[in-house]
């Protein structure tokens, strides 16, 4: 069974809901949507007329007459919506060529059978008109009978004769501005003569009719004006409507935009009308019967306004177009051609933002009053006083509001363009008094008090006579306050049908009251109907249509470019401007197409129109979430550039002159928040459709950052580390507004290596290594350096051209970019540390592996290929036993053996190009080995160091004398144990957080702290290549090694060092300059992986010279060859080689154990003498 619920708990669950938080908090930037439109009608166009008995009965009479003239106005509007509204059908239907097209029937027969519902259409408008027209006249004529000239006529009923005024000049503007109506028409005649369908004169005449009807222009004004004139006293009429305008206009009696032109067009109009042939309105001036002067001021403010939808009309042209305005011409200035004040909207911003301010604060304090001290109370117990209040602060809310939109309307189309004598008027004001009394009074109890004297004639007790009246739920219906209203201005009008008017019969103070009531009175009718009114002063609906103008293209257009439309280009101008105080309210601009559509639907009726909106409404809310997430990107990404930009170099530029800008705080976040944007019935979640643009916008950032790395070489990585930092920045900072895949998923995306086991970085860093670095850079010990080598031997390497890339996809601005390219160029001309280090982080362990596997490669192809066929060659021509001279020889004559001896290899042409060339290459390769471990090395001790606190390993701390080293470690343990993450997470954490903390800890202790070398790895690979006897040459004779005999390869290397060691000539690179250090790490390497540094050291050429010419000191030339200056290259070159064998020999030896302190010492028998080894 279901739980029964009282209406009252229901009610109550329904009020719990208000209180209820929304998950997302959204900030409030654009009109709260209403789920459900609500608007009451309470106006009952005098249905309920004959309930009012006890009324006057003449104002009921003419309720009738009211409620009819209503009715023909509404048709009218809807006459006139038909009109705007209409797009010609006949250019859409197919043309009959000529007589003699066989389907001419067909084509007839279908256009008939299309047009002839919109023919009945303009036929029906037609009649519409004359019988408007007669209606007008008939209410003229009966006005102004000379019997009824005097007669009280009410300000409602005057004003609904000026609604029929501004009808026609609508209409009769409408008939004239719409082509395709008689276009349509036009086709419809030619295809139902063709087709004989108007065979019967009656309908020939009609349709004759009709086509004169459209075809004359002005022809509605035309026929109200002859039927006017023929009605004597027409003039004095309309001058009462034009001044009761006037006054209204004066007093601000309106409330909606269209009420204010509306007052203005019937004055023109009314001008218009009044000025022919029978009356002259300047004679009508001269008898003070209407003022000219304040109409010429009105129209002189406001020049134009809006007529229907975005047609405008210039009220001026009333007056140009009047019968004898050309000799009077002097008296108006509205008709000069200088603008207006009013169309300059800025100039007034500043009085709105002031009306606005003022009113918001009183709204606010009384809302906030409301919620302190009126949360409990119940509506009844409010006072008068305080419902005065409200009445005047809702009132000015909406007369504020209607001004406004006025405003931006005015400025758009600028930019665009029953007879009663009585004996007594005492016993009349008394009889009306009762009427109202009995009309509109609520008793208590439902009967008015018997003791009143009021009933009785007396006047109140001097104590005074207390009415008790309730408070009512509902307000008047429209008739009641029509009633009332028409009532008390009977009693204070000054023509009342007799020769005293009533109002003489009332005191002043009795006057000044009824006065007030009636001019307030006026705005209740808009306040009953609230939510319409509201809705009717913030209507800018008419902002988006276009149909004057689509006219004017004459079917050339279907539709205006988005960039012609009002509400895309307010939007558009913020978003151009990116104005930061203007960019929250950036949905109210695309609010108005809520407006328009609207608009389409519930006024204007047609599908079509919201058709056409909303195929307006996809394209730009598409543009505009393009071009705001494209400008949240740029404002994220110069803000990340900007806080990543060393400090120094900022104000170091604003000290030399120049100036890098700092961002200008926007206030985006806002936007990012909306998470149900209301456009035309959907709910859109911005921050998703922002959020799907800036993750492609990131993608495309980092896409295009290793594109940029790719086309340049391996120098440009410190710039790509560099962008990747900023994309990481700008990844975090959007990343507070909106739910972005995780920066490590997109750069791999990016990087190519979400599957691969190498990404694009890796692959391109191999690449330069292979093709750029290891043939052209030199490497110098003493900077720790790579440089471009000043002779390069292999071929200028072609890559790709670099990306063009906006400057949001780079560090976020132009100035940035230049900023950034200043600070990068100075990691441009080598490669060192800084390089090494970012391609450790940017590679990872899996991408260095990768590297160095494929470098072990080439050095294998380089070691069993090229290097050893020169080996080979090298070691034919050199000398088969080369001696070490005596001392005694001198080191002239050392150096001069040397040379001869070596002449072959002196005078090798491919030594010292391709041969030095191949083995820098191996050089290079086990450099970059060696520089990329101890970057490696660096990275993984500041880890340990950051991981260190979280793992429990904490430093030794310092003990002062007495105190205990254990118990020191204990308290620092214990302050320490809160981070401590293995045990906390074991305490706290899930089954598979358990193991990845596990796993984590078990690999950062592991890390480090077996002492794992890669490069020991790499030189023990190495060794591996060195398999060809050649290296080693054959076992020595004397079973210990050979001395003399030149088979080993330290000996060949010994010559190669003789020749580079040869000064060169002035306009010559030395072999530094060439090949740089990588030549010798290369030798020398290969030296120790044979295990002969130390035969190397012992019996090379060179040193045995440095030694003897240290002792003798000579300096003189040999062959060409400056002794001294040789000597210093060889004791240069001596300190490189030991530096490079002591490291090699670190590196090999780390995996000897070297804890075990045993030498390796072979044993060899002493040598025989020859006289005893014959025994």
């Amino acid at each position: 069974m279901t739980a029964q619920v009282t209406l009252e708990d229901a009610l109550s669950n329904v009020d719990l809901l208000e209180e209820l938080p929304l998950p997302d908090q959204q900030p409030c930037i654009e009109p709260p949507p209403s789920s459900l439109l609500y608007q009451p009608n309470f106006n009952t166009n005098f249905e309920d007329r004959n309930a009012f008995v006890t009324g006057i009965a003449r104002y009921i009479e003419q309720a009738t007459v009211h409620s009819n003239m209503n009715e023909m106005l509404e048709e009218g509007q809807e006459y006139a919506i038909m009109l705007y509204t209409w797009r010609s059908c006949s250019r859409a239907i197919p043309q009959v060529k000529c007589n003699e097209q066989p389907n001419r029937v067909e084509i007839y027969e279908k256009t008939v059978e299309v047009l002839e519902p919109e023919v009945t259409k303009l036929m029906n408008f037609m009649y519409f008109q004359r019988n408007a027209i007669e209606r007008f006249c008939g209410e003229v004529k009966r006005l102004c009978h000379a019997e009824r000239r005097k007669d009280f006529v009410s300000e409602a009923y005057l004003i609904t004769l000026g609604k029929f005024i501004n009808m026609f000049a609508v209409l009769d503007e409408l008939k004239n501005m719409k082509c395709s109506v008689k276009n349509d028409h036009s086709a419809y005649k030619r295809a139902a003569q063709f087709l004989r369908k108007m065979a019967d004169p009656q309908s020939i005449q009609e349709s004759q009719n009709l086509s004169m009807f459209l075809a004359n222009h002005n022809k509605i004004t035309q026929s109200l004006q002859q039927q006017l004139e023929v009605i004597p006293g027409y003039e004095e009429l309309l001058a009462d409507i034009v001044n009761l305008c006037i006054d209204y206009y004066e007093n601000k009696m309106y409330l909606t935009p269209s009420e204010k032109h509306m007052l203005l067009k019937v004055m023109g109009f009314g001008l218009y009308l009044m000025d022919g042939s029978v009356s002259n309105i300047y004679k009508l001036d001269a008898k003070k019967r209407i003022n000219l002067s304040k109409i010429d001021k009105f129209f002189k403010q406001l020049q134009v306004v809006p007529l229907f939808g975005d047609m405008q009309i210039e009220l001026a042209r009333y007056i140009k177009t009047s019968a004898h305005y050309e000799e009077n011409k002097s008296r108006w200035t509205c008709t000069s051609s200088s603008s207006s004040p009013q169309y300059n909207i800025c100039e007034q911003m500043i009085q709105i933002r002031d009306d606005h301010m003022r009113f918001i604060s009183e709204l606010a304090r009384y809302s906030n009053s409301e919620v302190v001290t009126g949360s409990g109370r119940q509506e009844a117990q409010k006072t008068d006083a305080e419902y005065r209040k409200l009445f005047d602060l809702s009132l000015q809310g909406l007369q504020l509001l209607s001004q406004w939109s006025a405003h931006v309307m005015e400025v758009v189309c600028e930019r665009n363009g029953s007879l009663v004598r009585a004996h007594s008027p005492a016993l009349l004001v008394l009889s009306v008094l009762q009427a109202i009394r009995k009309t509109v009074c609520d008793w208590e109890g439902g009967r008015e008090p018997f003791n009143d004297p009021a009933l009785r004639g007396e006047k109140d007790p001097k104590s005074g006579f207390d009415v008790k009246v309730p408070r009512r739920a509902v307000g008047p219906s429209s008739t009641q306050l029509y009633m009332v209203r028409t009532m008390l201005e009977s009693l204070i009008a000054d023509k009342s049908g007799s020769k005293k008017t009533l109002r003489s019969s009332l005191e002043g103070p009795t006057i000044l009251d009824i006065e007030k009531f009636h001019r307030e009175s006026f705005f209740y009718t808009h306040l009953i109907n609230f939510s319409e009114t509201l809705q009717q002063c913030c209507d800018l609906s008419q902002l988006w249509f276009r149909e004057f103008f689509l006219e004017l293209t004459m079917g050339r257009r279907i539709q205006f470019p988005i960039e012609m439309s009002m509400p895309w280009i307010l939007t558009d101008h913020i978003l151009e401007t990116k104005e930061a105080s203007m960019m929250e309210y950036v949905l109210y601009s695309l609010d108005l197409y809520n407006d328009s559509a609207h608009y389409a639907l519930t006024k204007f009726k047609k599908q079509f129109l919201y058709d056409e909106i909303e195929a307006e409404v996809n394209l730009c809310f598409d543009q505009f979430v393009y071009k705001l997430a494209d400008q949240i990107f740029g404002y994220y990404k110069v803000m990340a550039g900007s806080l990543l930009l060393d400090k120094r170099l900022r104000s170091e530029c604003k000290n030399q002159g120049a100036t890098i800008p700092l961002l200008t705080s926007n206030r985006y976040e806002t936007l990012l928040k909306q998470r149900h944007v209301q456009l035309l019935g959907r709910s859109i979640d911005l921050n998703r459709l922002i959020t799907q643009r800036i993750s492609a916008a990131m993608y495309k950032s980092l896409e295009l950052s290793i594109g940029r790395f790719e086309s340049e070489d391996l120098t440009s990585i410190v710039e790509l580390d560099g962008l990747v930092e900023i994309n990481k920045m700008t990844h975090k900072l959007l990343s507070r507004y909106m739910t972005l895949d995780s920066f490590d998923a997109m750069f791999r995306e990016a990087n190519h290596n979400v599957s691969a086991p190498y990404g694009r970085i890796t692959l391109h860093v191999f690449w330069e290594l292979n093709y750029d670095f290891l043939p052209n850079y030199c490497y110098n010990g003493s900077t720790n350096r790579f440089v471009r080598t000043v002779l390069p031997f292999s071929q200028e390497f072609q890559r790709d051209k670099q990306p063009n890339a906006q400057p949001q996809y780079l560090h976020g601005s132009k100035a940035l970019n230049l900023a950034y390219s200043s600070i990068y160029s100075n990691y441009r001309n080598f490669v060192g540390p800084p390089h090494f280090k970012v391609i450790c982080r940017l590679l990872g362990y899996q991408g260095i592996a990768v590297v160095m596997e494929e470098l072990l490669k080439v050095v294998k192809s380089l070691l069993q290929g090229t290097i050893l066929q020169y080996v080979k060659t090298l070691m034919e021509v050199m000398p088969k036993i080369c001696r070490l001279p005596r001392h005694e020889y001198g080191s002239p004559g050392i150096l001069e053996f040397f040379h001869h001896q070596l002449k072959d290899i002196v005078e090798y042409a491919e030594l010292k190009t391709v041969c030095f060339q191949n083995l820098r290459e191996v050089g290079n390769a086990i450099l970059f080995c060696l520089l990329i471990e101890q970057s490696l090395s660096l990275e993984e001790v500041c880890d340990l160091l950051h991981a260190a606190p979280f793992q429990n390993i904490l430093p030794r701390v310092h003990v002062k004398e007495g105190e205990r080293l254990d118990a020191k470690m204990k308290r620092l343990e214990s302050k320490y144990a809160p981070l401590h993450l293995v045990p906390l997470i074991e305490r706290l954490g899930t089954p598979q957080q358990i193991a990845i903390a596990r796993e984590g800890d078990l690999l950062t202790k592991e890390r480090l702290c077996c002492g794992l070398s890669m490069f020991e790895v790499i030189l023990t690979r190495i060794r591996t290549f060195l398999d060809d006897p050649i290296w080693r040459g054959p076992l020595p004779s004397n079973g210990v090694m050979h001395v003399d005999e030149c088979v080993e390869f330290h000996r060949l290397w010994s010559a190669m060092q003789f020749v580079y060691c040869i000064p060169v000539g002035t306009h010559e690179f030395t072999v530094e300059q060439c090949f740089g250090d990588g030549l010798h790490w290369a030798g020398c390497m290969i030296i120790v992986l044979l295990g002969q540094q130390r035969r190397f050291d012992v019996l090379d050429f060179c040193y045995h010279l440095l030694k003897v010419q240290k002792h003798d000191g000579k300096d003189e030339v040999i062959k060409n060859v400056p002794l001294k200056k040789m000597v210093e290259r060889i004791r240069k070159f001596q300190i490189l080689n030991d530096e490079i064998i002591a490291t090699l020999d670190k590196y090999l030896k780390s995996g000897d154990g070297e804890g075990t302190p045993v030498e390796h010492v072979r044993c060899f028998q002493p040598p025989i003498h020859q006289s005893l080894a014959s025994n």
